[in-house]
C-alpha cells in the first residue's frame, strides 16, 4: 500500500500513489491542516490551525480519536517508533504527548518561550534498531533553542543554545547518537545527544529550512532559503 496526503483547506485527502486516485477525504478540521503522520498503513493523525488533532482510519467516516488541549495552532505531530505515543507542538509554546488510551495528554511539556515549529523522535528504544538506547524527543523553536526530552520522565535533559535565529528543522542520526539542527541563522549544528555538546558546525549561504541524514549516518543534507542544497561529510 502506498498512500499520499494532500491538504485542501480544511480537508485531508488520501491518494493512492500507484493509481493517482483519491481514496478518501477527511473534512474534519475547521481551519487549514498543517501536518499529518501515519501511525500504520491505514491510520494517521492530522493537526491544524484549529488547535485540534484528529486520528483517522481509512474506511471510517469520522475520527477514531480527537485530542484537544493546545491553545493555539498545532504546527507538527509525530508518532513515536512504536506508534503508541503521539507528540504535538504548537504556537502556544507547549509540547504535548498523547496516548490513544486516554483523552487528556500524558505530558504537557513547557520550557520554550516562543512557538515550537517542529519535533522529531529518536530512532532508539523499543521497536527500533537501537533498542538498548533511551527514547528521546527533540523540539525546535522560534526561541532559537533545541530541547531534548526524556519522555518517560517528562523532563528536558538538554537545552541546545548555539543558534541565533528560529530553528526550523531537527533530525536524529540513524543510531540516535547525534542530532542535526538547522536554523534561519544559516547554520547547521551537529550535537551529541548524550552530552548535549556541539560537535560540528557549518554556516551556509541562506537560512536552513530542512536537515536530514543519510542511511550510513556520516552525511547530513541541508536545504536553504537561497535555493541552495549542501551535503556535509562528517568524516572530514
Amino acid at each position: 500500500m502506498c498512500n499520499l496526503f494532500i491538504f485542501s483547506p480544511q480537508t485531508t485527502i488520501i491518494w493512492d500513489a500507484h493509481t493517482g486516485e483519491a481514496k478518501q477525504q477527511f473534512p474534519f478540521h475547521s481551519a487549514p491542516a498543517l501536518d499529518v503522520d501515519w501511525q500504520s498503513n491505514n491510520t494517521f493523525a492530522s493537526c491544524s490551525t484549529d488547535m485540534c488533532i484528529h486520528v483517522c482510519k481509512l474506511g471510517q467516516d469520522r475520527p477514531i480519536k480527537t485530542f484537544q488541549g493546545h491553545t493555539n495552532e498545532v504546527n507538527a505531530i509525530k508518532w513515536d517508533p512504536t506508534g503508541n505515543l503521539l507528540a504535538s507542538c504548537s504556537d502556544d509554546m507547549t509540547l504535548k504527548i498523547w496516548s490513544m488510551k486516554q483523552d487528556t495528554c500524558v505530558h504537557d511539556l513547557q520550557a520554550h518561550n516562543k512557538e515550537i515549529y517542529t519535533i522529531k523522535w529518536s530512532p532508539t528504544g523499543p521497536g527500533t534498531n537501537n533498542p538498548n538506547a533511551n527514547l528521546m524527543l527533540a523540539s525546535a523553536s522560534f526561541d532559537s533553542t533545541v530541547r531534548l526530552w526524556d519522555v518517560d520522565r517528562g523532563i528536558c535533559i538538554h537545552t541546545l543554545t548555539k543558534h541565533q535565529e528560529p530553528v526550523y528543522s531537527v533530525a536524529f542520526s540513524p543510531d540516535g547518537r547525534y542530532l542535526a539542527s538547522g536554523s534561519f541563522d544559516k547554520c547547521v549544528h551537529i550535537w551529541n545527544t548524550q552530552t548535549g555538546a556541539l560537535v560540528h558546525s557549518y554556516r551556509g549561504t541562506g537560512g536552513i529550512f530542512e536537515v536530514c541524514w543519510n542511511a550510513a549516518g556520516d552525511k547530513v543534507g541541508a536545504s536553504a532559503s537561497d535555493g541552495s542544497v549542501c551535503v556535509l561529510d562528517l568524516r572530514k
